[in-house]
């Protein structure tokens, strides 16, 4: 299978190597900036004769590739998802899917009409401890789940922001909530069922006065089931990041995944089970970065579904759901008041001069 990378910025070495790991063939990379794809060259071997271009359209037109991942900007995601689908090429979308839910939709729309496949990158639904919870919630372990709560509590300085200036802007990106907190905001989600009635929230920037969106969202969330889920995200914890995690509270049962990124399960307490510290002790996974172990899983995952025409396990409709839910935490801070799902029309851009 022929694979492109676009975009080699902080992100990129977790998809080359997962790539890698697959075994899939490597035929180009692709980023304005020459000096990022360089370094990841010298970081790689295995890529140091692979066709590198500064024109995604021109690679896409040279190598054909059966699977693209797109790891741009967020702002960018759609132009260049449609780009690639009207192509030909399968793709994997670094999160969020897209800035819009009219973007979201767009690429949905195309790729059910060239039958394509379209992974959203929450590479953290493939972690042990979230597979394991996951499990526990299909096998209705929990019984009636009350409620769960998603705290992602994590620093991010002036020199992160620096690094690449179209973080934290309302064009190409939003705040900690669609950059940071996106992945467990989709866990929580989807953990609860997914169909959601209503939103109430707060969100502010009260540490970050060199970007426009929001470093702090607050939000309760009532589910269809009649369930109920709270957000607390922020990149404001000092000095450096502190913990995700994500509770789950039901009839029968109570469950944690913690850590840096819910990549251990901290707390596994059911009516039946007398396994605790055994189930804390095997679902477990140390891992360097916030990025976690997820994008191997995801790749696998993902390459599968197009040799064997299914559903990604992370389709692009998880994708919009997750960017949904953003989105309506915006919409309802912004404006002060309840808001229903589900939305048809929000982007980022809604929200321009928000904090100013």
């Amino acid at each position: 299978m022929k694979y492109c990378l676009i975009g080699c910025g902080r992100i990129s070495p977790n998809h080359i190597q997962a790539a890698h790991n697959n075994n899939i063939n490597i035929v180009g990379i692709c980023d304005i900036d020459k000096e990022k794809i360089k370094e990841k060259k010298e970081m790689f071997f295995y890529i140091e004769n692979v066709n590198e271009y500064i024109d995604y359209k021109e690679m896409l037109e040279k190598e054909r590739p059966e699977l693209v991942a797109i790891a741009t900007e967020s702002g960018k995601h759609a132009k260049i998802a449609i780009d690639c689908l009207n192509m030909g090429a399968n793709i994997i979308i670094e999160k969020p899917i897209t800035l819009s839910l009219e973007d979201a939709d767009k690429i949905i729309k195309l790729a059910e009409q060239k039958n394509l496949k379209v992974c959203a990158c929450h590479q953290n639904r493939f972690n042990k401890a979230i597979q394991k919870i996951r499990n526990a919630v299909e096998e209705e372990k929990f019984g009636k789940i009350f409620h769960a709560t998603a705290h992602i509590r994590w620093n991010r300085g002036k020199s992160y922001y620096s690094q690449a200036p179209w973080r934290g802007t309302w064009e190409q990106d939003g705040g900690s909530l669609m950059n940071q907190c996106i992945h467990n905001i989709d866990l929580l989600r989807w953990m609860m069922g997914n169909e959601i009635d209503e939103v109430f929230a707060y969100t502010d920037n009260l540490n970050h006065d060199y970007i426009e969106a929001e470093d702090l969202g607050i939000a309760l969330i009532k589910f269809k089931n009649g369930g109920y889920g709270t957000i607390e995200g922020t990149s404001n914890v000092y000095p450096k990041n502190l913990e995700e995690t994500l509770y789950i509270f039901g009839e029968k049962g109570t469950a944690k995944a913690g850590g840096g990124s819910v990549n251990k399960v901290d707390v596994w307490r059911f009516e039946d089970c007398s396994d605790e510290q055994d189930v804390i002790n095997e679902f477990c996974e140390e891992h360097k970065n916030v990025y976690g172990l997820g994008h191997t899983p995801l790749y696998t995952d993902m390459i599968d579904a197009i040799k064997n025409n299914k559903t990604p396990y992370v389709d692009a409709n998880a994708g919009r759901r997750a960017l949904e839910l953003v989105l309506a935490i915006y919409k309802s801070a912004a404006e002060g008041r309840v808001i229903k799902l589900p939305l048809n029309k929000c982007s980022t851009m809604d929200f321009e001069g928000r904090f100013r």
